[in-house]
């Protein structure tokens, strides 16, 4: 005898457990053709994103900044790349699971959880196909272009040795006291730019709330209008019919765009007060700190007549020095004999502490592996620093060994040269070495030789430390530097190079002419001379600089008639002046490097362009 049991179900509930098989079966008997589908359309999505990244990296090539959803659909993608090739991958051995025409499975549970991954898969790709069509929005690729820096970076040495604990006393100042005006005053050559500089960068390190960071060399020769040019630059002041604007109108500028931003003010090398209130820079207060003003100075002065809180850049301890000295040296030299660690101890307490001295007195030791080359430098150094009182004594009789270790006096000539041009001014490299071979620095060279000779000696006199790289074009002298080349040119061997320098000083009228006859080289330039109404004689003058007089507008007739020795005449960025008569005497082969803007053809003839014994002729857009 037997029990029936008898299961009913209504036609709905029926539907649903057929449907509910027949959609996992699916998964399994459509596993073939899934995997084949997600491999090709895998293909397209690889090939629609690298399109998508083409343009995004000729975009950020152009400073663009790709939008936040085109980076997360790259990153979507990325991912269900990954998920797909590992299915394709593993796909071969689950299709060798199946069985009865592919309709069946050996291991059904894992087959159907195979299959069910890749039929989503396959979804999710073309999902991100069909978002990735971003031709209707362009922009969502390249939007908008990235945030200017809050500062611009520049160049300085990596290392700081000494100054790392006032960098951190200066940040706090900045970032969390109620301190306006900071001010870094110490001796020439202390590190006080350099200081400066790892300020200005660490706000590209360290994220504030300042808006911008405005870097400004002031120098000597004080001028409110570069001020006022160089904050212009940073925030957005500088096209025509801004720079044709006065003074007061700029200021007025200046004063409503820094009034709407948390600024930073770095000045480089103040002599004396600056005006800012002037110039259109609202200033910081202990009530109004929001903004702030840093400087360095070589004067505490400076820092009373600025109201600034002061901040002493001392000369390195004997263990910094120490540092500093071995660093610069090197320790191949150091080692090289036993006599030369305790012997350059000796050297490196010679400089005081200072370190440019440090630096420039290594550098120069280099290489030096014999004890005798060291006794003999710390005699000539004590020898020289004897002779001198006050600043001279401590500074530039140390810098004057540098200078004296040059390897020739062609070196030396070329160095002692670039003290023609004003303080922290910019030199052009190929500009320079025109004036060097227009003076003759290199013999009977042929042109191609002696440019290639020109260069040599600038990478010879940057490494020294006696010029410094602004640019990859232009190298210029630290003010110390210059103070040393100049003091070494007019009155350490005047008698043999007869300067007269009067760069960027401000001169109303040249210096009178009765001054000039021993004269072999003789600046002007940089200055606003408005007229040379006397006629001088000049036997032995070489080299004359007159540019960026802006204000010239009369040369005296035969001005150059007594001049029979010019070799380098310049006289770029005088643009007002009519040319005297008897100029185009110049033309002759005497004159081998000519630089003039306005008229010089129409007045001279043909004595701009290149024939032999010419080295450079002038153009409008010539050297400033």
């Amino acid at each position: 005898m037997c029990s029936i049991f008898q299961i009913t179900c209504d036609g709905a509930l029926f539907n649903r457990c057929l449907d509910c098989f027949l959609g996992k079966a699916a998964y399994i008997r459509n596993l073939q053709d899934n995997l084949d589908a997600l491999d090709t359309e895998l293909g397209r999505l690889i090939a629609k994103k690298n399109d998508v990244m083409r343009r995004v990296v000729d975009a950020e090539r152009q400073q663009m900044r790709r939008l936040d959803g085109v980076q997360v659909w790259v990153s979507r993608v990325d991912a269900v790349k990954t998920g797909a090739d590992e299915l394709i991958t593993d796909g071969s051995e689950e299709i060798g699971k199946l069985c009865v025409g592919g309709y069946c499975s050996k291991n059904c549970r894992s087959s159907y959880k195979f299959g069910k991954q890749v039929a989503k898969k396959l979804q999710d790709v073309k999902t991100l196909i069909a978002e990735g069509v971003f031709e209707a929005v362009a922009t969502e690729v390249v939007p908008e272009r990235a945030p200017e820096p809050v500062a611009d970076k520049r160049p300085t040495e990596p290392t700081i040795v000494g100054l790392q604990s006032q960098l951190e006393q200066v940040w706090r100042c900045l970032v969390e006291e109620s301190v306006g005006i900071i001010g870094l005053y110490g001796m020439g050559g202390v590190g006080k730019t350099t200081l400066l500089t790892h300020i200005n960068n660490k706000f590209l390190e360290s994220p504030t709330n300042f808006d911008c960071v405005i870097w400004v060399v002031v120098s000597k020769d004080l001028r409110l209008e570069k001020i006022q040019e160089d904050i212009g630059k940073k925030i957005g002041l500088s096209d025509d019919s801004w720079k044709n604007k006065s003074f007061e109108e700029k200021a007025v500028d200046i004063l409503r765009r820094l009034g709407e931003k948390r600024f930073v003010l770095l000045l480089d090398d103040l002599w004396e007060r600056v005006d800012l209130t002037e110039v259109g820079v609202p200033l910081p207060s202990a009530q109004n700190t929001t903004s702030k003003v840093v400087f360095t100075t070589r004067s505490i002065g400076v820092c009373g007549s600025m109201r600034a809180r002061p901040v002493k850049v001392a000369c390195l301890s004997e263990k910094q020095a120490w540092e500093l000295f071995r660093e610069n040296v090197g320790e191949e030299t150091l080692e090289s004999d036993h006599e030369i660690v305790e012997l350059a101890q000796t050297v490196a307490k010679e400089c005081g502490g200072l370190p440019l001295a440090l630096i420039t007195i290594g550098r120069a030791m280099a290489y030096r592996k014999k004890a005798e080359q060291w006794r003999r430098a710390i005699e000539e150094l004590r020898r020289s620093a004897s002779e001198f009182a006050g600043l001279g004594k401590e500074v530039y009789p140390l810098l004057k060994f540098s200078y004296d270790s040059l390897q020739n006096d062609t070196i030396r000539s070329c160095f002692l040269y670039c003290c023609l041009y004003p303080e922290d001014y910019g030199i052009l490299k190929w500009d320079l070495i025109d004036c060097w071979i227009g003076e003759g620095f290199f013999g009977e060279s042929d042109r191609s030789g002696a440019e290639n000779q020109g260069y040599d000696i600038l990478d010879t006199l940057v490494r020294a430390c006696l010029l410094e790289e602004v640019e990859d074009d232009k190298v210029k002298m630290h003010d110390v530097i210059r103070d040393m080349a100049l003091w070494i040119a007019c009155e350490i061997e005047k008698e043999k190079r007869n300067f007269l320098v009067c760069a960027g000083a401000g001169l109303k009228e040249a210096p009178d002419v009765k001054g000039w006859e021993n004269v072999r080289r003789l600046s002007l330039m940089q200055n606003q001379i408005k007229t040379l109404s006397e006629v001088p004689t000049c036997p032995h003058l070489h080299t004359l600089f007159l540019a960026s007089n802006m204000e010239l507008e009369m040369i005296a007739d035969g001005f150059f008639q007594f001049m029979p020795s010019l070799k380098v005449l310049k006289m770029s960025r005088c643009w007002n002046f009519q040319l005297p008569v008897g100029m185009s005497d110049l033309g002759s082969e005497e004159v081998l490097c000519v630089e003039v803007e306005v008229g010089w053809e129409d007045c001279c003839g043909d004595v701009t362009g290149r024939k032999e014994g010419a080295v450079h002729g002038a153009t409008p857009e010539g050297p400033q």
